[in-house]
């Protein structure tokens, strides 16, 4: 009896949607990777809008370069590549522009808009997401070299191989940077939890 296409792993899915182009094949893998990749991107950008654009140009990219992906890696190591390419590509974006958005009234005051960081909005008046906030604000401060590796792997949970392969860095630069990141992290939450 033949397997469900949904039933098949990542690479038989993947294998799928290469030899026949089956459009059921793209869909299984873009609601399986979907919500991961928004929680992976999310960490390491720290913007929603950016993250779900970043996310849809991961899943056109995908959509586009299916023939580029080799069944040697796994799939799940080849998508996080791309998406943590493009997350990269948005912080130097940022990096290089920076704006104020200013607006000139009738009697030429300016108002600087600042976006609402409000600490204790109604919508984050649990605990979990307190704490998940101060996780992220932190997360967001560990230098971005270090934040991906962390986030692959405390987040992700993907192993130090499969992280190697994304980054395209030795296990041994992998490991020393998820220690120095995780330092970070620590030394951040403890000042976050003094205050």
């Amino acid at each position: 009896m033949k397997k469900r296409l949904s039933e098949l792993t990542d690479e038989e899915v993947i294998k799928e949607f290469q030899d026949n182009n089956t459009p059921e094949a793209y869909e299984i893998l873009v609601k399986r990777y979907k919500d991961p990749l928004m929680n992976f991107v999310f960490r390491f950008v720290g913007d929603r809008d950016a993250c779900t654009d970043i996310v849809q140009d991961t899943m056109i990219k995908f959509y586009l370069n299916k023939d580029s992906y080799k069944s040697f890696a796994r799939f799940s190591t080849w998508i996080y590549t791309i998406a943590g390419n493009l997350a990269k590509n948005e912080l130097k974006r940022r990096k290089r522009r920076k704006y104020v958005s200013v607006h000139s009234g009738d009697d030429d005051d300016y108002q600087i808009q600042i976006e609402d960081d409000s600490f204790f909005a109604p919508d984050r008046l649990a605990d979990s997401s307190i704490k998940d906030d101060i996780i992220q604000k932190a997360l967001l401060k560990v230098k971005s070299v270090y934040r991906e590796v962390v986030i692959l792997r405390d987040i992700d949970n993907f192993s130090y191989e499969e992280i190697a392969d994304i980054t395209g860095l030795s296990i041994g630069t992998v490991k020393s940077r998820i220690n120095r990141g995780r330092t970070q992290l620590q030394k951040l939450l403890k000042t976050i939890h003094k205050e």
